[in-house]
C-alpha cells in the first residue's frame, strides 16, 4: 500500500517451522523472489521497495542456513519497460548491492547461499533494435556483478527473464567469456536457473501427448546441454539444432507473475 503497484513477497513468520519440516522430507534447497520494477516516470523502485525487498530476501536466508537448507536468493529487476540498458544496469547495481548488505545484517553465511540475480538488459519496449547486443549485456552484467558481490558467494545462476531460449543461451556463454577474461577473472560459478528459457520447445512439442513424450525430452536435453556450454562460454549460436519453431521466439509475458 502507498507505493505505485509495488510488490514484496510475505510468508516469513511460520517459514522456520516450514523449512524444519521440509528438511526432514529431503529438501536442501529453496528460493524466494523478489521482484523490483523501473520506471523513471513514477521513480521506481522506490526505496521503500528495494528495502522491504532486500530485508524480505535476508531473512528468509538466514531462516533457510538455520535449518540446514541452501537459499537461492532472487533479486529480480523486471525487464518490463522502455528504460535503456545503461538504466538497468544503474537500477541493478543498486538493488545486488543492498541485497549483499542485507544478507551481511543478518549474519548470512555468503558461502552458503547461490544468487539468482537477472542479466543486464534493456527493458522489453526500449526503442532500439541493438539494445540487447550480447556482448554489451555480458560486458555490463559483469561489471555489474564485480561490482556488488563478493567472491565469497559460490555461484550465480541467472534468471532468464522473458528472453527467448537462444538468447538467454548466448547471453550466458557471451556472460562467461568476457568474464574469463576480465581482470580480476569472475570468482563464480556463471551458470542457469531458467524456467521458460529452458523448457519452452520442450513443453510447446509435447503439447500434453504422450506420444510426443520422447520428443520433448530430446529437446529439453538439448537445451540442456546447450546451456551446459554456455556456462563454459563455449556455446556457438545457432548450434543447438532443434526440431521446435520456438527457440527463437521471445518467452516476454508483460507483468508476468507466478
Amino acid at each position: 500500500m502507498g507505493t505505485n503497484n509495488e510488490t514484496t513477497t510475505q510468508g516469513l513468520d511460520d517459514l522456520k517451522l516450514r523449512c524444519e519440516e521440509y528438511y526432514k522430507i529431503g529438501c536442501r534447497f529453496a528460493k524466494w523472489r523478489a521482484v523490483l520494477k523501473i520506471d523513471d516516470h513514477s521513480g521506481l523502485p522506490s526505496s521503500l521497495a528495494i528495502a522491504e525487498n532486500v530485508r524480505g530476501l535476508a531473512r528468509y536466508a538466514s531462516i533457510c542456513q538455520e535449518c540446514r537448507i541452501v537459499p537461492i536468493v532472487e533479486p529480480e529487476v523486471l525487464s518490463d519497460g522502455n528504460h535503456s540498458l545503461e538504466k538497468c544496469q544503474q537500477v541493478s547495481q543498486k538493488v545486488f548491492a543492498a541485497t549483499i548488505a542485507a544478507l551481511h545484517e543478518h549474519n548470512v553465511l555468503m558461502e552458503g547461499i547461490l544468487l539468482k540475480p537477472n542479466m543486464i538488459t534493456a527493458g522489453h519496449d526500449y526503442n532500439s533494435v541493438a539494445a540487447n547486443n550480447a556482448e554489451d549485456i555480458g560486458v555490463a552484467t559483469v561489471i555489474t556483478l564485480m561490482r556488488t558481490i563478493p567472491p565469497s558467494v559460490p555461484g550465480i545462476m541467472f534468471l532468464s527473464g522473458g528472453q527467448s531460449e537462444e538468447e538467454a543461451t548466448i547471453n550466458l556463454s557471451m556472460i562467461n567469456q568476457i568474464g574469463a577474461k576480465f581482470k580480476p577473472k569472475t570468482p563464480w560459478a556463471l551458470s542457469f536457473s531458467y524456467g521458460r528459457a529452458l523448457q519452452n520447445s520442450a513443453i510447446t512439442i509435447w503439447s500434453g501427448n504422450v506420444e510426443n513424450v520422447g520428443k520433448a525430452r530430446d529437446e529439453l536435453i538439448r537445451r540442456m546441454k546447450a546451456n551446459s556450454l554456455a556456462s563454459q562460454g563455449r556455446y556457438i549460436p545457432g548450434s543447438s539444432k532443434t526440431s521446435s519453431s520456438t527457440a527463437t521466439k521471445s518467452n516476454y509475458i508483460a507483468k508476468h507473475v507466478y
